[in-house]
């Protein structure tokens, strides 16, 4: 057996890591490797697209680039969190039918009953989990990119209204849209 004098001594509490204990759920959706071709040759890259949530109505996304991955997905996930909008939710679902559009891309997001869970694809699925949606249906339609996809489904979200805004908006009560 080796002796314990031999091992180096830690004085104070062990060093602070680098996760944030923020309550945000991080979803990376895409790291590309993107080269530029220069006189001297090719210069390699990273973009990485991030998006996050507090699981609670809140939802980001954003887009770093960098020599190095990790410095990517840090850039991407600041400015994810300086992005954040809040999302109009019903329950575990949205209150109603509605298409985000960006670009080429289209997401269609339906309201689910309770139980149905998350139907959606890749980039789409990441959104929904972060904003903390449980029952939904969505259908990815015109560009598959997941940048697009996501742009599109954050800008659906977007538009959501609760009845409380139609109902004052209209100038009637909750009870009367019904």
């Amino acid at each position: 057996m080796e002796d314990k004098k031999d091992r180096p001594v830690r004085k104070g509490p062990r060093p602070a890591r680098n996760n944030e204990d923020d309550g945000l759920i991080r979803k990376l959706i895409q790291v590309n490797r993107i080269s530029k071709t220069v006189k001297g040759g090719r210069k390699m890259r990273f973009a990485a697209l991030v998006v996050v949530g507090d699981g609670k109505g809140h939802v980001g996304y954003g887009m770093g680039k960098s020599k190095e991955v990790p410095e990517a997905i840090d850039k991407a996930t600041a400015k994810a969190k300086k992005s954040m909008i809040h999302v109009n939710l019903a329950g575990t679902s949205i209150p109603h039918m509605v298409t985000g559009v960006y670009s080429k891309g289209r997401v269609l997001l339906i309201p689910a009953q309770e139980g149905t869970g998350v139907i959606a694809g890749g980039p789409v699925r990441a959104v929904m989990e972060a904003v903390g949606i449980s029952d939904i249906r969505t259908k990815s339609v015109g560009s598959t990119n997941h940048i697009n996809c996501v742009k599109a489904a954050v800008q659906g979200l977007s538009q959501l209204e609760s009845p409380e805004e139609v109902a004052r908006l209209r100038g009637k009560n909750v009870e009367d849209l019904c």
